[in-house]
């Protein structure tokens, strides 16, 4: 176990250790000879021992290692983040000497489980699911999708790329759900524009349309039905319950 003693001072954090010192500093601090130097944005290591231009740093820690001259373990460091695959900025190009390999890796594996304690990680950042892509075809234009989402009933014809048309007697759901405050959330105030726009196509007593009405991406279709909260995607559906995202996902 690693022994800690700490200070913190307006926007630095020190930490001594009993090999050495850390020290977490808001902002891009200037690197110093006897220190190792990280640089972060967030809890993502961006450049080593000199300051990044391009990259926005919310932190620098800076580690003093007692028993280990600090370049060799911003050595080590670099060579960890080139294993999983990090892109920095700035990292030392000089190889680690095999004399000092053991006791760097040594350090380093002690220091690691304080640094995630702080935030700071040698993982690549995770990859943001891609959103789905949709492209309308001729043969998606004659099939009519219906949807039964929250007590709603309607039935929509994607005619053409950016026309969805909703066949008048659709159902509408009469009022959107209100946050916990009491206040619409931005799909439902959206929504209450949308029908706004459009007031001249549903009856404001039954909320049903009487006219068939043109929206322009399934996305509307569900905001002017039931003000979204959900993945309209997956809600319209064939007779045979294919979904409209089945219909016209990209794979």
């Amino acid at each position: 176990m690693t022994q800690v003693d700490g200070d913190w001072t307006q926007d630095t954090l020190t930490l001594a250790l009993a090999h050495g010192q850390l020290r977490l500093v808001a902002g891009a601090a200037t690197p110093e000879p006897t220190a190792a130097t990280l640089y972060l944005t967030g809890t993502q290591l961006v450049g080593l021992d000199a300051a990044p231009t391009k990259a926005t740093v919310t932190r620098t820690l800076q580690i003093r290692p007692s028993a280990l001259e600090p370049q060799y373990l911003s050595r080590l460091l670099a060579e960890l983040a080139q294993a999983a695959k990090l892109k920095l900025e700035t990292a030392p190009t000089a190889k680690l000497p095999a004399s000092q390999r053991a006791t760097a890796t040594a350090y380093w594996a002690e220091l690691a489980p304080l640094l995630m304690v702080l935030g700071v990680s040698l993982a690549p950042a995770p990859k943001r699911p891609a959103k789905a892509q949709h492209r309308w075809k001729a043969a998606v234009a004659t099939v009519p999708f219906t949807t039964d989402w929250a007590g709603t009933q309607a039935t929509v014809y994607w005619r053409k790329r950016n026309e969805l048309m909703l066949l008048a007697g659709a159902q509408m759901k009469p009022e959107a759900d209100l946050n916990a405050d009491g206040s619409l959330g931005f799909d439902a105030r959206f929504a209450a524009q949308l029908r706004h726009e459009n007031a001249d196509a549903f009856d404001p007593q039954t909320f049903t349309t009487t006219r068939d009405l043109v929206l322009k991406s399934v996305n509307e279709v569900g905001l002017f039905l039931y003000f979204g909260n959900t993945n309209s995607w997956l809600q319209l559906k064939d007779a045979a319950g294919k979904t409209i995202e089945d219909w016209t996902i990209v794979k």
